[in-house]
């Protein structure tokens, strides 16, 4: 049948998810470092996600597409209840009990609180960000530091991305946890390497365009694990 549907500009997209957060029946994923409709049973047609799209890559067209499907995008948000369609990236908070531990153990033991941590595959708002303290790491930061969970990421939410391989400006989605979610404070780690200065300049210029005061500091290592700022 004819329908109104939305079409997507790939070459105009920053892969920045804001539109698949907002896709409530789960239409739109993040593919290879873009938004791509999924499914054309799965749209409405309704466009919650064109006034979000920061980038006006989504307009509606009128083509020959299935018809709007509620009962198949009922059973996928019953079954998957993320943002991107995959049922290992649902948002959930993961509890740790390091205070039972002995002391060697709990140097050893995962910090990590937070699921999803890919800052692409995050959604804007989740418990796990209430009263959140934040950090926003390079994903090589923890290869390079071997104490790198107990040091930074205990007691905090982490989010981790690449600017280099993912190719998007990040700016637009830390802007939306941000202003979506009551954060108490904004960790930054990067490495010293020049790429890494993508997710530093996202971080803070997303700090700044919420209007919140929020306190934030910057660490950076070098490519030895030493850390030479901060």
């Amino acid at each position: 049948m004819i329908r109104r549907i939305i079409e997507i500009d790939g070459s105009k997209c920053n892969g920045c998810g804001l539109c698949a957060d907002a896709c409530h029946e789960g239409a739109i994923g993040i593919v290879d470092g873009k938004a791509k409709l999924l499914r054309d049973d799965y749209c409405d047609g309704l466009g919650d996600c064109l006034p979000i799209c920061p980038t006006g890559a989504i307009v509606f067209v009128e083509r020959e597409a299935q018809d709007y499907n509620e009962e198949a995008v009922l059973k996928n948000k019953n079954d998957t209840e993320s943002p991107c369609g995959c049922p290992g990236a649902a948002a959930h908070s993961i509890e740790r009990k390091s205070a039972s531990m002995t002391a060697e153990a709990s140097a050893n033991a995962s910090e990590l609180c937070n699921w999803p941590v890919q800052i692409r595959l995050a959604p804007l708002r989740a418990s796990c960000f209430d009263g959140a303290n934040l950090l926003v790491a390079a994903d090589c930061a923890a290869y390079a530091r071997a104490g790198f969970h107990a040091e930074f990421m205990r007691g905090k939410t982490t989010l981790i991305g690449c600017p280099k391989l993912d190719g998007v400006d990040y700016a637009e989605k830390l802007l939306g946890i941000i202003a979506n979610n009551n954060i108490k404070s904004l960790a930054i780690v990067r490495m010293e390497v020049p790429c890494c200065g993508g997710i530093e300049q996202a971080a803070v210029t997303a700090l700044k365009n919420s209007g919140k005061f929020i306190p934030w500091q910057i660490v950076v290592f070098g490519t030895d694990g030493e850390i030479r700022e901060g």
